[in-house]
């Protein structure tokens, strides 16, 4: 039995360098002769410039095309999270899993906080359903299921409160500083702690985290919300502003050494290879999760922009 946990752990590592041996050499093809050879650094600064400029072209575009970037990060995020469990010798159904994830944005959108209830209730029915009609089913792979559409489709989708609640271009704005703040967060975190790290945040989960970096991050996270704060139709006094940036980068760090310590569990090193020089779309968002629907209750609760659940 060890044999052959052993023997699929390693095809299944396998298969991820293979795939990212190939998605590397489909970019490397597809780029200008002028541009080939490039520094792991340069290629994860073009990886990274591409993902920011879609991202912000599609939420400060309308509601439509946020909604469709959430369903697209939704459904390849949770894609990765299954493909990693799977790794962990778990069988979650990643067809409903993958489905619902996209669901809960597209719901989040129309019906607000009953349209998410309504995925959430569905998605148990037909986890039940399937868990009781396919044998090999165990209850720990149900919740796997459970957990990564509301992981990925559900946190995201409280994005959707934060750009309902700005009319207009500004709704998108305010998206784009949540989005801002997470990258700030992760930005200031790298440089500070590769300059002045010496005190290990968590060495057991991310060896690289440290405790220098872990400040720089949440001041960089500050200062993107006091640039928020002067949105129009959002009303952050300065000292909302301060402890909202320092709550969502502290839930950026947990979000990102949660997903540090589930490819730990599953011995994989990236959670996919669709990003060159940063992994996968999981990996790319996994600050943004807790980060988002953090900022969105932190917003209306403090009366900063009206609830349109």
């Amino acid at each position: 039995m060890k044999e052959h946990a052993h023997q699929a752990y390693a095809s299944a590592k396998s298969t991820v360098v293979d795939k990212k041996n190939a998605a590397k050499k489909f970019v490397y093809e597809k780029t200008p002769d002028k541009f080939k050879n490039a520094s792991d650094l340069q290629v994860r600064f073009r990886t990274g410039f591409v993902y920011v400029s879609v991202s912000m072209l599609c939420v400060l575009t309308s509601e439509i095309t946020t909604v469709l970037l959430l369903c697209v990060l939704s459904g390849i995020a949770a894609a990765e999270f299954f493909y990693m469990l799977r790794s962990d010798a778990k069988l979650p159904n990643e067809l409903l899993g993958i489905l619902a994830a996209i669901a809960y944005p597209v719901s989040v959108w129309q019906f607000g906080l009953a349209g998410a209830l309504i995925v959430t209730g569905t998605l148990l029915v037909a986890l039940l359903v399937w868990y009781v009609f396919w044998s090999r089913a165990r209850i720990g792979d149900v919740g796997v299921s459970f957990f990564g559409a509301a992981y990925t489709g559900l946190l995201l989708s409280s994005l959707i409160v934060v750009r309902q609640a700005v009319p207009g271009f500004w709704g998108g704005v305010l998206v784009v500083g949540v989005f801002c703040s997470v990258w700030a967060n992760d930005s200031f975190a790298y440089l500070v702690g590769s300059k002045f790290g010496k005190h290990k945040l968590a060495p057991r989960i991310s060896p690289k985290k440290s405790w220098e970096g872990f400040f720089g991050g949440l001041a960089g996270s500050v200062v993107i919300w006091l640039a928020m704060s002067y949105i129009p139709g959002v009303e952050i006094s300065l000292a909302q502003a301060v402890l909202f940036g320092m709550v969502c980068g502290l839930a950026g760090v947990l979000g990102d050494l949660a997903e540090s310590r589930i490819k730990r569990n599953s011995g994989v090193k990236d959670s996919g290879t669709i990003m060159p020089g940063h992994g996968g779309i999981l990996d790319r968002c996994d600050s943004l999760f807790l980060a988002s629907v953090v900022s969105a209750v932190l917003m209306v609760a403090g009366g900063c922009i009206p609830s349109v659940l």
